[in-house]
This record gives structure tokens, sequence and C-alpha cells, in this order.
């Protein structure tokens, strides 16, 4: 839970979150996972499925020293996994897709300390060699589902970090909320996009 005393997300209690996608195209069917280690976004930019859930929040502030980053300052580190033959370009153009998960909750518009992306594809177990080998490998023109995989995997991934985690108190009586899960319900039905 929490993935470290100092993480935030938009300004609720982050840290580590994981979440993963099926993926069945032509070339069969296969798994991409993500991990996140969420310190990053300010609240009145969060949305939730488009909705502005942090700006209807109430109360839940966070209490913080002068020492303290700006909110929203601070960084997130996403991993990508997957068991497709994704040859390294592949690879980095998923990582270029990471943003868009990020976006998708209204986050990555801080200048804070640096984001980190990184993918591999755990196929092709014998493509380190010292001699010739052959591996298998996709089509470019085969991997967008895989660039869709990735958008929703990171989004998850970020919301299940934050739903995870537990409000704390830190150095000098920082305090840190984690998100209403009730408040949340509540603004994703005003929206109609939670049923019940």
């Amino acid at each position: 839970m929490g993935g470290g005393t100092g993480m935030r997300c938009h300004e609720f209690k982050g840290g580590t979150g994981t979440s993963s996608r099926i993926v069945e195209c032509e070339a069969g069917i296969y798994t991409v996972g993500v991990l996140v280690q969420a310190n990053h976004g300010k609240r009145d930019e969060l949305k939730i499925a488009g909705a502005p859930v942090g700006r209807n929040i109430v109360g839940h502030e966070q209490v913080i020293d002068h020492l303290s980053p700006k909110p929203g300052e601070g960084s997130i580190i996403v991993v990508v996994a997957t068991d497709a033959p994704l040859m390294p370009w592949q690879l980095k153009k998923l990582c270029k897709r990471v943003p868009l998960g990020i976006g998708n909750l209204g986050g990555g518009c801080q200048n804070g300390s640096g984001d980190i992306f990184v993918a591999f594809s755990t196929a092709n177990d014998n493509a380190f060699t010292y001699t010739k080998t052959t591996v298998e490998m996709m089509a470019d023109e085969m991997i967008d589902p895989f660039y869709t995989a990735v958008v929703q995997g990171v989004e998850e991934a970020i919301l299940n970090a934050m739903f995870a985690a537990e409000s704390m108190v830190g150095r000098n009586n920082n305090f840190v909320s984690t998100i209403p899960k009730d408040q949340v319900q509540e603004i994703l039905r005003k929206y109609n996009l939670l049923v019940k």
C-alpha cells in the first residue's frame, strides 16, 4: 500500500499500482501488464471517465509543511511488460502511449522531477546468445491493440494505486488523505457514469 511515504497522486495518497489486459489478435493471445509508481498530478485536474472528480471532492485536503513540493510536482514511473514478441523499437512505441493513460486522468501538466517509462517483452528467451539465433517478431501493423492495452492499463494502474492507498501522517505531521471512495462514487453517479 502506497509504495513510499512521500507518494502523492493528484494530491491524494499514491504509490504503487498494477493492472493488465489480455490482447487477442491474429498472431495469438497475449498479456500486457502495467506497473506504476504514482507520485504526480494536481487534485483539481483529476478526471475519472471524463468526470471532473478532483474539483468536486469536498474536504480531505493535504496538510503539508513549507518544505514540501508544490501541489502536483513529482513524477511517475511506469513499467510495461508483455509476452508478445515485440522488438525494441515496438516497445519504444508502447512507451510513447503511456502519457495518454496519464492524461486521461488529468495528469502530466506539471514540471516535476521527470517521468520514466520502460517496456519489455518476455518473448524470445533465446534472443541473447553469442552465436547466431532466430527470433520471432510481430509486424508493426498488428500492434494497434497493444497501444490500447497500454493506455487503458496505465489509467487503471494509477487508479488502483490511489484506491488501494491509505491515509497517512508523515514527518512534521504532514497528512495525506486517501481518495474518498464514497464521494467518487457519488460524483460518478451524478455524471451517469456509475450504475447504482
